[in-house]
């Protein structure tokens, strides 16, 4: 499980410290990919192999499936930490997040997301201006 939210500076190589206590799980190689709300998503291995399973379970006749196979894995690279613990961001990643200096890396729960520190600024004050709204929709009764 991934938790907590952290500040780092990108370096001039486009590399960022990944926070020790994700390091572990990230050992060996993990992938990165385009989120949902300009972000770059980072999925541990078993996450990533769960999430292509139920990918390759949806009918490749079906366009939404084949849609969403494209802006899966058309955006994905395989990366590494480096002896120091730093990822290398891929350009077409760090441009689609909009990040340039300061990322903020925010555990969440299977997976770490990346952002840049004005769009994290955004979504987080979205999140607290509809938190009732959140709560309610989640709810299980």
């Amino acid at each position: 499980m991934f938790l907590g939210k952290y500040e780092y500076h990108i370096d001039e190589k486009g590399r960022v410290a990944i926070p020790p206590k994700f390091r572990e799980e990230l050992q060996g190689g993990f992938v990165l990919a385009q989120g949902l709300e300009r972000c770059i998503a980072a999925y541990s291995l078993p996450e990533w192999r769960r999430i292509s399973e139920s990918l390759a379970a949806l009918p490749t006749t079906r366009s939404k499936a084949r849609r969403m196979n494209r802006a899966m894995f058309s955006t994905a690279f395989d990366v590494e930490l480096d002896r120091m613990g730093r990822v290398a961001l891929p350009l077409p990643l760090r441009q689609y997040a909009e990040i340039t200096d300061v990322v903020i890396i925010a555990g969440t729960n299977t997976l770490i997301e990346l952002w840049s520190k004005e769009n994290w600024e955004q979504e987080e004050a979205l999140m607290t201006e509809q938190a009732w709204q959140i709560s309610e929709s989640t709810e299980t009764h």
